[in-house]
This record gives C-alpha cells, structure tokens and sequence, in this order.
C-alpha cells in the first residue's frame, strides 16, 4: 500500500472512532452506555432519547462512513475508498476514543456505500428504513441489509479488494449483531418502539 493509501486507511479508522451515539447522548447529560442496552447506537438512543436525537446519530455516523470513503477514493483509489470506508466502520465498532465500546457498524457501511456507490446505498438505506419498520426490529433489518452488501457491490461491477473490504464490513456488522441473533431465534428481540 502507498504512504498515502495507508494514511487514508488510519484517517478512516480515527473518523469512524467518534461516536455520535456516545457524543449527542453526552452534550444532553446521558451516558448512553448505562441505559438501555447500552449500545451507543441509532436504535439504543431511540429508545433511550426519542426519535430526534436518534436522526442526529444516525446522520452523524453515516457521515463518517461517507467521509473516509470519500478520503479514501479521492488520495488512493477505488479500492482505498472501500478499504477506508471499513476502517470508519471498524472505528465505529471500536472506538479508539470510547475505550473500543462502540456501535455496530451498520450506519456508517450505509455511509460509505453512499459516496462508493450512491444507487446501491439509497437503495439498502431504504430497504433498511423499511424492514426496521415493518418488523419492528432494527437487527433484522440490519442483518438483511448486511447480507445484500456484497450481492449489490459484485452487480454494481466490483471486483477484487472492493468486494473484499464490502464482505469485511459486512462480516463485521453480522457478527456484532450476535446477541441480536440469539434473542431473534429465542423470540426475545426488543421491538424498536414499545
């Protein structure tokens, strides 16, 4: 990797390490970490704080994950923009600045798939918006949404390191969802609203 494609990599990741689900939640006098499920994530600050403090969470780690795609895309090339733009989500998922406690990553793929392939990620964005919705479970829409990451960069054309950096944060999103999964199969997932 060059000097540059590393430092887009490292920038990627220190973007992705601020949480907006630990910082919005802080500046209203909330320590996100002690309520709820203690998830410093959109759906956790849902429940926790009310839709519009949630919207800002969301927008703010869909912008990193956006940024360090941009970053990445512009200093490197494409591969370096994926490549980025999973260092934002592996930030997110453990934040240098959090003592490595963070969310779950989803937001901020949504993010970076925005600027790498605007089509594909409105559509996933919508899907998700939907699922979350209709079920009333974030995690499933999450977990679909994870799964269609990779199907929709190979039909968006990609090949090589950006399907690879697309299956690495898409493998990473899933396997932070575990506990999701466990309760989804025990008939235990928390509804997104009560």
């Amino acid at each position: 990797m060059e000097p540059t494609a590393i430092a887009a990599v490292v920038a990627g990741y220190l973007i992705g390490s601020i949480d907006f689900g630990v910082i919005i939640p802080r500046m209203r006098g909330v320590d996100i970490y002690s309520h709820g499920s203690g998830n410093p994530g959109t759906t956790n600050v849902l429940r926790t704080m009310g839709r519009k403090t949630a919207v800002f969470v969301m927008a703010g780690d869909m912008t990193k994950g956006f940024a360090a795609a941009v970053i990445g895309d512009l200093t490197g090339t494409e591969a370096v923009g994926f490549a980025a733009g999973f260092a934002a989500v592996l930030g997110h998922c453990f934040p240098i600045w959090h003592r490595f406690r963070g969310g779950k990553g989803v937001a901020t793929a949504g993010g970076m798939m925005l600027w790498l392939e605007p089509i594909l990620g409105v559509g996933l964005l919508a899907v998700w918006v939907l699922l979350a919705f209709a079920a009333k479970r974030a995690s499933i829409a999450s977990l679909v949404v994870a799964a269609a990451l990779v199907p929709g960069v190979l039909a968006s054309g990609h090949r090589g390191w950006p399907v690879v950096w697309s299956a690495a944060a898409a493998t990473l999103v899933v396997v932070r969802h575990h506990e999701n999964v466990r309760r989804l199969l025990r008939g235990a997932e928390r509804r997104i609203a009560a």
